[in-house]
């Protein structure tokens, strides 16, 4: 996991707000739901980069710091880590940004680990030249 850091990092690949719907007894959002927008977000981030469907895999150090109340309004960065020959590595973090007059916080983030599938669900390659421009940007 990345350092403790105030802004966020990687691409912002979903932004959304949270509902009644959302809460538990006690007014928070539910925890299922806040990963449940990471891995759209992930999912997002990983089709577009491999070109092609991608599953959930793993998910990985989970850590809850704030909760999230309605009409808070999450943004879902993405980073990816690392790249194999079927599958996708990427850190994603949520931050809330309720109150404009303060800066974002940050959430959660976590691992979380796709696979590149094919439209039968079977594991597929990731694109050569798509792998390759990802190890030319970590030189």
């Amino acid at each position: 996991m990345s350092e403790i850091h105030v802004k966020p990092e990687g691409m912002l690949s979903l932004q959304t707000i949270a509902m009644p719907a959302d809460t538990n007894w006690s007014g928070d959002v539910f925890g299922g739901w806040i990963v449940s927008q990471m891995d759209l977000a992930g999912a997002i981030h990983a089709e577009r980069f491999s070109k092609g469907r991608c599953a959930t895999i793993s998910i990985n150090q989970m850590t809850f710091l704030v909760p999230v109340k309605v009409g808070d309004v999450i943004s879902c960065y993405t980073k990816l880590l690392k790249v194999g020959n079927t599958s996708i590595q990427m850190e994603i973090e949520v931050w809330d940004s309720h109150d404009s007059s303060r800066p974002p916080v940050r959430v959660t983030e976590g691992v979380f680990t796709f696979v590149a599938v094919d439209v039968k669900g079977n594991k597929r390659q990731i694109p050569t030249d798509v792998k390759e421009k990802f190890f030319a940007n970590q030189a």
